[in-house]
């Protein structure tokens, strides 16, 4: 069964499957935040960071 947990940004319900991972991202559907687990037990959602180009390569 899903766990349902509220969107640190539009706290919005977001459902997590029970075979979520640590560091997964997963997508609020109410506004479109990429979010990342960032704890299991409770469960914490943080907005994920953003992609950053390496100017390096």
């Amino acid at each position: 069964m899903p766990t349902m947990q509220a969107c640190p940004e539009c706290e919005d319900e977001v459902q997590i499957s029970q075979s979520a991972r640590l560091n997964e991202i997963i997508d609020c559907a109410g506004c479109r935040s990429e979010l990342e687990i960032v704890a299991l037990s409770p469960m914490v959602l943080a907005r994920a960071p953003e992609v950053e180009e390496d100017w390096g390569e």
